[in-house]
């Protein structure tokens, strides 16, 4: 066990200053960025400048986003697996709770809201392993093809079954978990993402820091070392395929108890192109990187909603028209516009992502150990340092086998 939680609960502040000595200097960038953003959050709702409903229902969104960067985080920044079909799982998870759950389902099923989240866990599984049966074999060229076609007939087959989907007409209503608690709606589903998000985080960055990460990651990098050492890549890939898929199909549940509303018209590509812009920004194959990923994909698709209108959007617009560069800007082409200009400037300033994955991958234990190993090693070379001797320890049965 690390000794990490009970420093940090005998001495909070000087556990916090060591860590932030530590940090590399765009680390520091970084986290600076992220509290500025939350103090801004923070000030503009004391005073009301931004709604509270608002702010509740972006951070939901920062949720299922989180959990959508996680997922694929774990299919490509640990196996090295391209999937293009982040949506469809996303769908199965959504129409899995609407289906079983809400009151105009066409099933008619009315089952109690939570059961939707372990049905859809074993929809998930079931279609996860059924797709990965035939394409994990394949390169990763082909899969992401696959995969991209997996998403296609998902969509389609929502469409088209109506009988079961309800088709283009789409399902609304669905009964919240936690109702009965005196916080309005949207603060349940905030809540219940908390839950989510920090029990998938917790068990993601154990399993990463775990010999099977190890492995996964020995794998993305070289498959054939792997199985020369004798691991079976393909039950490992199988693995991290079926439980990023999993990891996907919590997002949709918690996106249908939020909006109330599914239809196959939100089952767009464009999504997963999202979803893959997030784990790049945040940094592939760091946990708080798909995180932080997540947060910033939110920020700017719904922060750059209410621009319009705004004094600093109107200066902006004045200026540039002042100068003769363009006359209009639309805020739906500003928010792809952000980004792309996003993607470049971290491709080109921080290949690594926003947030790499350095401390991750070292057990924090270990780290003590080293830490101490090395302090002990200084000790012992400074100038007039005596080293304590060791005693030497024999077994009691050694004799004259020596």
């Amino acid at each position: 066990m690390s000794d990490e939680p009970d420093g940090f609960r005998q001495d909070p502040i000087g556990t916090l200053r060591a860590w932030w000595a530590d940090a590399e200097r765009a680390d520091k960038l970084v986290y600076g960025a992220i509290a500025a953003v939350t103090v801004l959050l923070v000030v503009g709702v004391a005073v009301g400048s931004i709604g509270i409903r608002y702010v509740a229902g972006l951070l939901v969104l920062v949720a299922m986003y989180a959990l959508l960067t996680t997922g694929l985080n774990i299919q490509w920044g640990y196996a090295g697996l391209i999937n293009f079909s982040v949506i469809a799982f996303w769908g199965i998870g959504a129409y899995t709770a609407m289906l079983v759950s809400s009151a105009n389902s066409p099933l008619e099923l009315g089952w109690h809201p939570a059961a939707a989240i372990p049905l859809a866990i074993v929809a998930g599984t079931v279609v996860a392993v059924f797709i990965g049966i035939p394409t994990l074999r394949l390169r990763e060229d082909y899969l992401a093809i696959a995969s991209l076609g997996l998403a296609e007939v998902v969509r389609l087959v929502l469409l088209n079954e109506r009988q079961w989907t309800a088709g283009s007409q789409g399902i609304s209503g669905i009964p919240v978990p936690l109702s009965w608690l005196p916080i309005g709606r949207r603060t349940v589903v905030l809540l219940i993402g908390a839950v989510l998000l920090l029990a998938v985080y917790l068990f993601v960055r154990r399993i990463h820091r775990s010999p099977w990460g190890r492995v996964q990651r020995t794998v993305r990098a070289d498959e054939d070392l792997a199985e020369a050492l004798g691991k079976d890549s393909y039950r490992l890939k199988m693995q991290a395929f079926v439980i990023g898929s999993v990891v996907m199909t919590l997002s949709g549940v918690l996106y249908v108890f939020y909006a109330q509303f599914l239809g196959p018209a939100d089952l767009l590509p464009l999504e997963t192109f999202y979803v893959w812009v997030a784990l790049i920004l945040g940094g592939t194959g760091s946990d708080k990187g798909a995180l932080l990923g997540g947060a910033v994909i939110v920020l700017i698709r719904e922060g750059t909603r209410f621009l319009s209108g705004t004094t600093a959007f109107d200066l902006l617009q004045t200026g540039l028209e002042v100068v003769g560069i363009l006359t209009h800007i639309n805020t739906a082409s500003l928010r792809l516009f952000a980004v792309g200009v996003l993607i470049v400037l971290v491709i080109r300033y921080r290949p690594e992502g926003l947030l790499p994955p350095r401390e991750e991958l070292i057990w924090p234990d270990a780290k003590q150990r080293a830490d101490a190993s090395g302090a002990r090693r200084a000790h012992g070379a400074a100038p007039g340092a005596v080293s304590e001797p060791v005693p030497e320890t024999q077994p009691a049965d050694e004799g004259e086998e020596k």
